[in-house]
């Protein structure tokens, strides 16, 4: 059998007690990385006093070798308590494992999965933002025109839209938001559950003044929902590189956002 266990996303005191159990009872754990798995079983050791099986095995299954690991496995790997953990919060979002469940439904192989804490809808929840649609988006594109059309999708995508950004990237994805979509409406989630969690809502611009350069930690970014626009829609940048008069370039950037027309008008002067 095979068990996905989510582990805690910060605060060690949000493992379950039956995720404790399934660690405990598990012959083979496959970690996204053995070392932080040891890790945790040595704190619950220590703060819980649990008492995993003997001999437990650990081997490396994380997104650079899942696919090779699953084309070996022959059912009979899981004839013992096959347990799965990430390096933290729920395996499958961002994370490996949606490739397991698959051979396991695929090859009649019985599973479970356990429920537990996760940081997309943490971030949600906390977002405030009351639109109750809500599509994960996982991690923008690095750069290039790949990254623009995702980061556009994701802003018109018409749902609440959750996604993850490295600390090294945020900040220019504030700068992009703040020339693109300045009335774009933002929460960012720093640090979830841990000693310095932080919450942060309003623009790009606001959000980049309040945190004045420091964009250290793990963080979570939930845009409000707009209005769906057609994925193959015309961007803002693209206006702004036709070579016509900018109040042309503020009636067409109206029509696509539903900003008003002088604010538009007036925000282009700016800019150029």
């Amino acid at each position: 059998m095979l068990s996905l266990v989510p582990t805690p996303i910060g605060n060690i005191g949000d493992i379950s007690l039956r995720a404790m159990e399934v660690l405990c009872d598990a012959d083979v754990l496959l970690c996204e990385d053995t070392r932080v798995t040891k890790k945790l079983l040595h704190i619950l050791k220590e703060r819980y006093s649990i008492t995993p099986k003997e001999n437990q095995e650990f081997i490396s299954l994380h997104s650079h070798n899942e696919k090779h690991f699953i084309e070996k496995l022959d059912t009979s790997f899981f004839e013992s308590n096959v347990v799965y953990v990430s390096d933290a919060g729920m395996p499958g979002v961002s994370d490996p494992a949606q490739m397991l469940v698959d051979y396991c439904l695929k090859n009649g192989v019985k599973y479970d999965v356990l429920p537990g804490a996760n940081a997309v809808l943490t971030a949600f929840v906390a977002s405030g933002f009351v639109e109750t649609q809500m599509l994960f988006w996982g991690f923008l594109p690095h750069k290039g025109k790949d990254r623009t059309s995702s980061l556009n999708s994701a802003l018109n995508s018409g749902f609440t839209t959750v996604l993850y950004e490295s600390p090294h990237r945020l900040e220019k994805l504030l700068n992009e938001l703040a020339q693109d979509a300045p009335n774009q409406e933002i929460f960012l989630a720093k640090e979830l559950t841990k000693k310095y969690q932080r919450y942060l809502r309003g623009s790009a611009s606001e959000i980049l003044q309040k945190l004045d350069g420091n964009f250290k930690g793990e963080w979570v970014v939930v845009f409000k929902a707009n209005k769906a626009q057609n994925s193959s829609a015309i961007t803002q940048k693209d206006i702004f590189s036709l070579d016509i008069p900018k109040k042309q370039q503020a009636k067409l950037i109206s029509k696509i956002t539903g900003e008003n027309t002088k604010a538009c008008y007036q925000r282009l002067l700016t800019l150029h």
